[in-house]
């Protein structure tokens, strides 16, 4: 059965996106700087063919959809769906590079997702309905990508929600250091 599993990049003073996101800048002032790493060879690139092989849907909030769609050309994942969580309803569609979009509530969306990732994973995209998810007890998995910048200010991972994170198997070290985590009780 699939999992729901938040895999985002964070700088070493704890934001997963800079100050000031908006429409020319969606990662924020500074906040493009966390995904480096990914060029990276070794563990970096390892943890990159992970998460393109684990994803099977995305969830997605609403104002990280509102802001990707442009950069990313259609869904974050040629050809994998994603769900928007929403209470701005509108009709589903299909992205530029084959991936549907559909947008629903936060425990619809999630079911929907897990149907559609199949064997597959539910990657979970922005900090606001990473935090719902959490506190909705709907999150598995946190994968985190520690990259050695500082931005001083932005978006924290979970949108100011709090929850406890059981550590699973060993930190591995590239350019970023990439860390695993069961949320306690999934």
């Amino acid at each position: 059965m699939s999992k729901v599993v938040l895999d985002v990049s964070m700088s070493l003073d704890g934001f997963t996106a800079g100050p000031n996101v908006r429409a020319d800048e969606p990662m924020g002032d500074g906040g493009e700087r966390l995904h480096e790493w990914m060029a990276g060879e070794g563990a970096d690139a390892r943890a990159v063919e992970e998460v393109n092989a684990i994803v099977g849907a995305t969830v997605i909030g609403r104002r990280t959809f509102d802001l990707g769609l442009r950069p990313w050309g259609g869904t974050p994942w040629p050809g994998v769906p994603s769900f928007v969580v929403t209470h701005r309803i509108r009709e589903d569609f299909r992205g530029d590079n084959g991936g549907m979009f559909a947008f629903d509530g936060l425990e619809a969306a999630v079911r929907r997702a897990k149907e559609a990732a199949g064997d597959k994973d539910v990657l979970v995209m922005g900090a606001d309905v990473a935090g719902q998810l959490l506190g909705a007890g709907l999150l598995d998995e946190v994968h985190l990508h520690i990259a050695p910048v500082l931005l001083g200010r932005g978006t924290g991972p979970f949108g100011g929600r709090g929850g406890e994170l059981v550590p699973e198997g060993e930190p591995v070290a590239g350019l970023a250091t990439h860390l695993r985590f069961r949320v306690a009780g999934r």
